[in-house]
C-alpha cells in the first residue's frame, strides 16, 4: 500500500512539474517526451487535483486558464486512451454529450461554408456570409449547455471540495461566448476588407469548442461520475429543463437507483426554513426582506396585514401597530371602496397586477399590488411593493460588473 502511495505521490509531482515547465514557457514538444516517460495511464481526475493544487499553491487561475489548452494538448494521447464512461439516455452526462455530437455536426456544416466562402467571388460573399451568420446563431445555443454546466455541475463539485478545474473551465467558457459573438458579428454585418479577420477568428472559435468538447468528455464528466452521488445528479436532471438545451430534445427515462428528489429530501439542519430554491435561517429572512430595494407589505386572502418589511429608507411610514387590522382599516373611508374593488380584482383573477405612480416628497413612487397566488392558483393575498424610480430614470449607458 505504501508502494501505491509513493508512487501517486510520485506521478503527481510529475504531472506537477510539466505543468510549471509550461507556465516558465517550454513548448508542448520539449515536456511531451519526458511526460510519455514518466506517466503511461493519467486519470483524468489527477489533472483537475493537479490544476486545482497550482491554484492553492498561488498560480493564479487565469494563468491556468490562459494555457490548458496546452495541458490538455500535452494529455491528449493519454486521455485519449481512456474509456468512455457508459451512461443511460436521459442522464445528465448523456445528454450533455449528445449535445456536443449535434455541436460537432454543425461545426462540419460551418466548415464547409468556411471552405465556400474562401472559394468565392467578391459579388457572392455577402450572401455566404448571411448563412455563416444563421448557422454561427445556431451555434450560440451553446450558451445554455455552458450554463447548465456552471450553474448545476460546478456548484456540486464545489460541495466536493474541487474548486479550481470549475473556475478554469468557467473562464474558458466565457471566452468561447465571446469569441463566438465577435465571430457573428464580423459575419453579420459583412466587411470584404475583415474577410479574412472573419475566417481566422470562426476558425479559431470552432477550434477552441471542440477542445472544450474533448475536455468534457475524457475530463470533467468522467470527474463528476467518479464524484456526484445519485441524489446530487437527479437534482442536476430536475433543474436542467429551467436552462433548457442545446440543439437536442434530450432523452427522458433516467432514474436513479434510489429515487429521491434532493428537493424533497426532509431538511434536518435546526433552525432552517427550506424553500423550493434553497434553505434559510428566520434572521436571514429578516435580513433579506430588509436589505431589497423596495419596500414590501403582504395583506394575506381574508384581508389582514400580516408583514411589512423594514428597508432603511421606506417611502410610506408603516407603524408595528398595523400587524393584524384589516386593510380597509388602514385606509381612508373615502378611499375604502377603492381598495376593495382592487383586492377584489387581484382575487378573481380579472387581473394578475395592477401599478400606480405618483410624486412623493421628492421620490417618483412606483406602487404595484401584485396577487400572490400559490401552484394550483389558489390566491393567497395581495403583496405591495413600492419603489423610488427617480434615481432608475437617471440611469444611462452601461456600467459592467468589470467596472
Amino acid at each position: 500500500m505504501s508502494e501505491l502511495i509513493n508512487n501517486r505521490e510520485f506521478r503527481k509531482k510529475a504531472i506537477k512539474e510539466i505543468i510549471l515547465d509550461l507556465h516558465r514557457g517550454k513548448t508542448v514538444e520539449e515536456v511531451k517526451e519526458r511526460f510519455d516517460e514518466i506517466i503511461k495511464d493519467v486519470a483524468p481526475t489527477e489533472i483537475t487535483l493537479i490544476e486545482q493544487m497550482l491554484i492553492q499553491e498561488g498560480l493564479p487561475v487565469e494563468e491556468v486558464q490562459r494555457l490548458c489548452d496546452v495541458h490538455a494538448a500535452v494529455f491528449k494521447e493519454s486521455l485519449e486512451e481512456q474509456p468512455a464512461p457508459e451512461t443511460q439516455p436521459g442522464h445528465p452526462v448523456y445528454t450533455f454529450k449528445e449535445e456536443n455530437r449535434a455541436v460537432e455536426k454543425l461545426i462540419e456544416e460551418i466548415r464547409e461554408i468556411l471552405a465556400k466562402f474562401k472559394a468565392t467571388t467578391a459579388g457572392e460573399e455577402k450572401n455566404i456570409s448571411l448563412e455563416l451568420t444563421a448557422k454561427l446563431n445556431l451555434l450560440y445555443d451553446l450558451d445554455k449547455h455552458y450554463s447548465r454546466k456552471e450553474n448545476l455541475l460546478f456548484p456540486f463539485l464545489e460541495k466536493h471540495n474541487i474548486m479550481g478545474p470549475p473556475k478554469v473551465m468557467w473562464g474558458v467558457d466565457d471566452e468561447i461566448r465571446a469569441a463566438l459573438k465577435e465571430a457573428r458579428l464580423l459575419a453579420l454585418h459583412y466587411d470584404p476588407d475583415k474577410k479574412a479577420e472573419l475566417l481566422k477568428k470562426t476558425e479559431a472559435v470552432l477550434a477552441k469548442i471542440e477542445e472544450m468538447i474533448f475536455k468534457e468528455e475524457k475530463i470533467l464528466f468522467p470527474m463528476c461520475l467518479e464524484t456526484l452521488s445519485e441524489d446530487e445528479w437527479w437534482a442536476i436532471y430536475e433543474q436542467s429543463d429551467e436552462i433548457g438545451y442545446c440543439l437536442i430534445e434530450p432523452q427522458t427515462g433516467w432514474k436513479p437507483k434510489r429515487e429521491i428528489s434532493v428537493k424533497n429530501q426532509e431538511i434536518t439542519k435546526e433552525g432552517y426554513i427550506k424553500f423550493s430554491t434553497g434553505l434559510l435561517t428566520q434572521k436571514e429572512i429578516g435580513l433579506i426582506f430588509n436589505h431589497l430595494p423596495v419596500d414590501i407589505t403582504f395583506v394575506d386572502k381574508d384581508g389582514i396585514v400580516k408583514y411589512f418589511s423594514e428597508s432603511k429608507e421606506r417611502v410610506f411610514v408603516r407603524p408595528k401597530t398595523i400587524i393584524g387590522r384589516r386593510v380597509e382599516n388602514c385606509h381612508p373611508p373615502a378611499s375604502v371602496h377603492i381598495v376593495e374593488k382592487l383586492v377584489d380584482d387581484l382575487k378573481s383573477g380579472r387581473k394578475d397586477f395592477e401599478d400606480f405612480w405618483i410624486h412623493y416628497q421628492g421620490k417618483y413612487v412606483l406602487i404595484r399590488y401584485i396577487a400572490v397566488r400559490d401552484e394550483k392558483g389558489e390566491f393567497m393575498g395581495v403583496l405591495e411593493v413600492t419603489q423610488d424610480i427617480k434615481p432608475l430614470q437617471a440611469i444611462s449607458g452601461e456600467k459592467r460588473i468589470m467596472e
